[in-house]
């Protein structure tokens, strides 16, 4: 499975789904840092540290640092990795309403994480692109 690769389709069936919880980006030094690595949603190594994020909860109770509380919205349709376009049409759409976004393609899916104040209108934003 390799996932689909037209972007028309893709925009046409994508299901963005807003996924409970807070989220949160720390850093550690290096994965060994970390308490329980089942509670990390992904790590990225990055030359300075070890970016990884978790919900807030837990970065709370493993007393980590923080600036910026996201929700994150999955994109449910299997897009390749291959896909071009996807990113610069939601990103697009999400701009036009003054909402940040960082994104990470998965295998399967692309996850999209903005403020958590602007977790609804994010919604509304995409689902204004899959119908247009």
């Amino acid at each position: 499975m390799t996932g689909e690769k037209d972007l028309a389709v893709l925009l046409q069936n994508m299901e963005p789904v807003l996924n409970a919880g807070e989220y949160v980006f720390c850093t550690v030094e290096n994965l060994r840092d970390i308490p329980d690595i089942e509670n990390v949603l992904f790590f990225f190594r990055e030359t300075e540290a070890v970016t990884i994020v978790l919900e807030k909860t837990t970065a709370d109770e493993w007393r980590m640092a923080y600036s910026y509380i996201a929700s994150w919205i999955t994109l449910n349709i299997h897009s390749s990795l291959e896909a071009v376009g996807l990113t610069a049409a939601f990103s697009n759409a999400l701009k036009q309403e003054n909402i940040s976004c960082n994104v990470v393609a998965a295998y399967f899916h692309d996850h999209i994480f903005v403020a958590k104040e602007d977790a609804e209108k994010a919604m509304e934003a995409l689902y204004t692109l899959k119908n247009n």
